[in-house]
């Protein structure tokens, strides 16, 4: 998932360091731009994270910590027990709103909850989450007998405009109709993407299939004959940040800005919509204990003026109607299984005879070996089944280089293998891998034999007759390159013309500050990385390459420290540094400066393992799924949005993947 962005934190907010570290090592990654888990290793915080210390003395050792590697939306990451701390809350009367961990007693105190209402909201959330699958598998369980642990949560939602939720929604569609125009624009992926091919191998990689299957270069039409008549399934994830910038009006409302734009292995659907049930349960279920806690943060994000009901101050009432107040459930589970089906019907529609009886199309879902966020995978998997009756098939890249088979003659892929006369053939090819270079360990060269077998695997279904989600080109269409460019002067434009409506000024309405680094930038360009290297600007940018998932971005001096050593400045005497020459290292081109985003602070109370963990001020992410349906010729058949989640983290931490260690799943208050 692109990576929250740093916030400023309040020195007076006391938060143990070591229960901080702790959390965020443990909290697994969510989302990315594409929206899978990525295998990864855990990122302490350093010391300079903006908390006040507090004496920990009696606190356990912290523990040693797993290491797994997912991306920000497929695997999650797990870690080690803790011992928990005793936790003790502060009333409505107390003078003191701070969170805080006691040096005797050994507590963390959480303003505007009582302590049985507390211990009843764990006691809930901890048994919720095991009757409702909020879990993920523990690393290194024995294969023949699995260890689940409750997901990393946080225990209460987060505040949200509704507006600005509503504006996320009706975005869906839009983006979800720009990534299909994309994907089937060669000339447009082939040019944007041209400097980067040359330093990203794993993006030139993609972009090579994509031209001889897609393109017809270096191997003819016929090699990709099949793969330009299949259908193209797209389950997509936009995340955004609320932002309110400098030249805001005077209101300071803060406005929806999209981080990034996943097209891979969007994950989390499943889990988050368990957590928004839970916290509209709660919400629900304690509603009058928890009334100064939400309002608290409903003011944090809205301002006095418009608290309603939610909190204890009636100010100016609420713009928002009573019935849609509260925690909305996500149709993610209904949405996502029915995009699937669209898909799959057609599938059968079109290549499966109805009297053949031996033939049994399944839904191939390509997953990474020792997969850890198989729950929420599973979800999806077990609503195509309950709604729809499909069957689910799961491999990863190696496996299915050695048991699936392309049909040259007809692009059947069919499972090797079946029992009896049975053959079961991949109406949907549903990639939950293959996101990152680490999902292909064998290497990049396919003519030797025993190594590349993950890219002739990819290379085997992209070819097929199945629906790929994402196709080649969608996958291309989600990378940091491609998301910079479109908010170029007319560029979404190309896409969508005046001719169909403002869909084009709709989507640019989402954009923040995106800067190129490559061979093609311009004179703006070059004043944002001006203002980094010699305006101090380096705390209003992040830094980031075409990665997903949480702990590839560059911020603050670690920033500028990449820019210096990859840039040749001449002054020729020249006293303004605006007027000095700047060159960029091409080693620059596989990345993307992008304006830094500063969301409102807000109180949250996180979990881990069904315990409270730490409590804090903390940010949000929130991610719009989408699911579109097109057919080969360019047609789209389906396309909606399609549920939604909800990433908190610490915000004195600037990563923001709950698979890379750094956030937790929550989900919307909307006010």
């Amino acid at each position: 998932m692109i990576g929250f962005h740093h916030t400023h934190f309040r020195p007076k907010r006391r938060l143990t360091l070591l229960a901080t570290t702790l959390l965020h090592a443990a909290f697994v990654c969510l989302a990315s731009s594409s929206s899978s888990l990525l295998a990864f290793s855990f990122i302490l915080p350093t010391p300079t994270t903006r908390t006040e210390v507090v004496s920990a003395a009696s606190l356990s050792p912290a523990p040693a910590f797993y290491s797994a590697h997912n991306k920000n939306n497929n695997n999650i990451g797990t870690y080690s027990s803790i011992k928990s701390t005793k936790l003790q809350t502060k009333g409505n009367d107390d003078d003191d709103n701070d969170d805080t961990m006691s040096d005797e007693s050994n507590t963390i105190q959480i303003s505007n909850i009582q302590s049985q209402t507390l211990e009843d909201l764990v006691e809930y959330a901890s048994s919720f989450s095991a009757a409702n699958g909020l879990q993920v598998e523990v690393p290194g369980s024995d294969t023949q007998k699995k260890s689940y642990i409750t997901a990393p949560i946080s225990l209460l939602p987060q505040a949200y405009p509704l507006s600005e939720f509503q504006r996320a929604t009706t975005l869906a569609a839009p983006f979800n109709e720009l990534v299909d125009r994309i994907g089937k624009d060669g000339e447009f992926l082939k040019e944007t993407l041209r400097d980067v091919r040359g330093v990203d191998e794993y993006t030139g990689k993609l972009l090579d299939l994509y031209e001889e299957i897609y393109l017809g270069e270096n191997k003819g039409m016929e090699w990709g004959k099949h793969a330009r008549t299949a259908d193209r399934l797209g389950i997509l994830r936009s995340d955004y940040m609320l932002h309110q910038s400098t030249n805001s009006n005077e209101k300071g409302e803060y406005s929806l800005k999209q981080v990034e734009l996943n097209t891979i292995a969007s994950s989390f659907a499943g889990l988050a919509s368990t957590v928004a049930n839970l916290h509209g349960f709660l919400t629900r279920r304690k509603e009058g204990e928890l009334a100064n806690f939400l309002g608290e943060n409903e003011r944090a994000v809205m301002g006095d003026v418009r608290v309603g009901s939610a909190g204890s101050d009636q100010q100016g009432g609420s713009d928002v109607d009573q019935l849609e107040r509260g925690v909305p459930e996500s149709p993610a589970m209904v949405r996502i299984p029915s995009g699937i089906a669209v898909a799959h019907d057609r599938y059968r529609e079109r290549f499966i005879d109805t009297s053949d009886k031996s033939t049994h199309p399944v839904v191939l879902f390509v997953v990474q070996p020792n997969e850890t966020n198989t729950v929420d995978q599973r979800l999806l998997e077990f609503a195509l089944w309950k709604h729809h009756r499909i069957p689910v098939v799961r491999m990863s890249l190696a496996e299915i280089h050695a048991k699936v088979i392309l049909d040259e003659d007809s692009g059947r892929l069919t499972l090797d293998g079946g029992s009896g006369d049975v053959t079961q053939e991949v109406s949907v090819v549903y990639f939950r891998a293959g996101y990152a270079p680490t999902d292909y360990p064998s290497g990049y060269d396919t003519t030797t034999n025993g190594s590349g077998i993950e890219w002739l695997a990819r290379e085997r279904l992209e070819r097929g007759v199945a629906a790929k989600c994402p196709s080649m080109g969608y996958h291309l269409a989600g990378t940091k390159k491609v998301q910079q460019e479109l908010a170029r002067a007319g560029v979404v434009e190309r896409f969508f013309p005046p001719s169909e409506g403002d869909e084009a000024a709709r989507i640019r309405t989402a954009f923040a500050g995106l800067y190129s680094l490559g061979a093609d930038a311009n004179d703006e360009d070059m004043a944002a990385v001006k203002e980094v290297l010699f305006k101090d600007g380096r705390s209003q940018y992040v830094l980031k390459p075409q990665r997903e998932g949480g702990g590839y971005n560059y911020y603050g001096d670690d920033l500028a420290a990449k820019l210096k050593q990859n840039c040749t400045v001449t002054t020729d005497g020249k006293s303004d540094d605006d007027e000095a020459d700047v060159e960029l290292s091409p080693t620059l081109s596989e990345f993307i400066l992008m304006e830094r985003l500063f969301p409102p602070q807000q109180r949250a109370i996180l979990l881990r393992n069904g315990q409270v963990e730490g409590t804090g001020m903390t940010i949000s992410e929130l991610g719009c799924f989408g699911t579109i349906v097109a057919s080969g010729e360019g047609h789209v058949i389906h396309n909606q949005y399609a549920g939604f989640l909800l990433r908190t983290k610490f915000s004195g931490v600037d990563e923001g993947g709950v698979a890379s260690g750094f956030a937790t799943l929550s989900s919307p208050y909307l006010c």
